[in-house]
């Protein structure tokens, strides 16, 4: 099932929630709405569902308009970050209460819900607490009685409103790999709202970063965290480094540094920053052409990574870098040494945002 998403806008008073908005959602493949808090992801998940109404735009599964149709003719599953489970209910009975509600001529027979219900559980691996309550079950274990609830109804759609969020960070872990696999099984269109970066690279096929109710960057894992669109994408998607580079003579000069510009830049422009991963800073404890003199400040060593942070005065901000364990032994680094930076990749933009190829 195919999703159109056609100039979607909400409002809520003078707060734009979602602005302008058009996507076009492929059959069978896990979505990441990834962004922070106020961003709109949420309100564009519930717009997809039916359970907000957008002030001007269309939404489209597979070709039919179905902006207008109340949620429950839309043909989606719908699980939230606090589970709502049914607290005075059963596992099993708040999984098969999708089914039991429909009307008597579309409701399965009981036999019948009963098989659904106990191949839900099993594919959860849930099957051993049917006749559990919510109450005595861990709060990874409920958010997949949650999602089995979402499935018994035979979706469209899977939408998934920050489903990992009230969860410890192992059990996060364990469910983003087990929703991986399940979707892989299963191949439903899914799609899911996030503001953790490592979540949303890890578990989607596909990456829609959003600020400020509009699209930033549409694209794979792979895609927006190696090639950022904005400096926005940049800093949002894990730790980076931002220099103060000079333009001249086709040039993006940082120190002593020089990063040759391919395409042409408007003549007035005589600043640009220079966006640098913390693993894409080469460390060196010798003095070498086109490297930035720096000074280390704190070293911290955890597992195989050596992590440090230093200070130059070609960043108003502390530069952090990662490199491995034994690398760093090798080097002979300590709190307080003079180092140089040697950028391995990096990306140049204007002031107000504009990449500049480099």
């Amino acid at each position: 099932m195919s999703i159109k998403i056609d100039r979607i806008s909400k409002r809520f008073g003078n707060f734009v929630a979602v602005d302008d908005i058009s996507l076009a959602l492929n059959e069978g493949e896990l979505t990441a709405l990834l962004g922070p808090s106020g961003s709109g992801k949420t309100t564009l998940l519930r717009i997809i569902a039916g359970l907000e109404r957008p002030d001007q735009g269309r939404i489209f599964f597979h070709g039919q308009d179905t902006t207008d149709l109340p949620v429950s003719q839309r043909g989606v599953g719908f699980v939230f970050q606090h589970y709502a489970l049914f607290k005075h209910m059963s596992v099993f009975e708040n999984v098969a209460y999708g089914l039991t509600v429909r009307p008597r001529r579309l409701r399965p027979h009981k036999t019948q819900i009963h098989q659904h219900v106990m191949r839900l559980l099993e594919m959860v691996q849930l099957d051993w607490a049917a006749q559990r309550y919510p109450s005595q079950l861990s709060g990874g274990q409920r958010q997949r009685i949650a999602l089995a609830r979402a499935l018994a109804v035979e979706p469209k759609v899977l939408l998934l409103d920050e489903p990992f969020g009230a969860l410890d960070a192992k059990v996060r872990t364990e469910l983003r790999h087990w929703l991986r696999r399940l979707h892989d099984e299963l191949h439903i269109t899914s799609v899911f709202v996030t503001h953790d970066q490592e979540e949303a690279l890890e578990v989607s096929d596909r990456v829609i970063v959003i600020n400020q109710g509009r699209v930033e960057q549409d694209g794979s894992p792979e895609q927006v965290y190696d090639h950022p669109a904005s400096p926005f994408v940049y800093e949002f998607l894990g730790q980076v480094n931002r220099f103060t580079a000079r333009i001249q003579a086709g040039h993006a000069h940082i120190g002593d540094l020089r990063l040759p510009l391919t395409t042409d830049v408007p003549p007035q422009t005589q600043q640009a920053y220079a966006y640098v991963r913390p693993h894409d800073l080469e460390i060196l404890n010798e003095k070498q052409s086109q490297a930035l003199a720096a000074r280390i400040e704190m070293i911290s060593v955890v597992g195989p990574t050596a992590r440090l942070v230093l200070r130059t005065p070609y960043s108003n901000e502390a530069v952090h870098a990662e490199l491995s364990k034994h690398h760093f032994h090798t080097l002979g680094l300590h709190v307080g040494s003079q180092a140089w930076l040697k950028p391995i990749s990096s990306r140049l933009f204007f002031d107000q945002g504009e990449p500049i190829n480099a």
